[in-house]
């Protein structure tokens, strides 16, 4: 046999031998780094959202505006110094929302379901009078989907304390 006959015979069975194997055991599903660590929020349905914060005066006017839209579970959260009445507007914002505000446990006080943006001044603002500690801004509609009612509580990983 030449050698150019039996390097082909060689990798025949080679070839052979792996495609008949049985496949072994899938390797497990590694999370990507952003989806195990950083801001995040556990919903009453499970269902995990990756979130940016909103910390300072600064961050907080700015929010969610001249966004056309958002990523697949994610959202942003308001986090105050103080609980206080926080009311906010939808002027310069592109995409409808759901605000949550919660105390400073997670639970929901109240839910501003599908807020539509700020087409022309002045413009509406939403929110309870009652003190809150943080605002969830998501994606329209998703609140009803996630289960989040007034009552339920969303649990945050990775979110500091004010």
């Amino acid at each position: 046999m030449s050698r150019r006959h039996l390097a082909a015979a060689v990798t025949a069975a080679a070839l052979a031998s792996a495609c008949g194997a049985a496949p072994g055991p899938a390797p497990a599903p590694t999370p990507s780094p952003a989806a195990a660590t950083g801001p995040r929020a556990e919903m009453p349905s499970g269902a995990v959202y990756r979130l940016e914060l909103a910390l300072t005066p600064e961050e907080q006017a700015q929010g969610l505006m001249y966004r056309e839209s958002l990523a697949e579970a994610t959202g942003m959260l308001f986090v105050f110094a103080e609980d206080a009445p926080h009311h906010f507007w939808m002027k310069n914002t592109m995409i409808p929302l759901d605000m949550i505000w919660m105390d400073s446990s997670g639970k929901v006080l109240f839910v501003s379901a599908d807020t539509p943006p700020c087409k022309a001044d002045p413009c509406a603002t939403y929110g309870p009078d009652a003190s809150a500690g943080q605002v969830l801004e998501i994606a329209g509609g998703l609140a009803a989907k996630e289960n989040v009612t007034v009552g339920s509580t969303l649990k945050f990983l990775g979110v500091p304390r004010s």
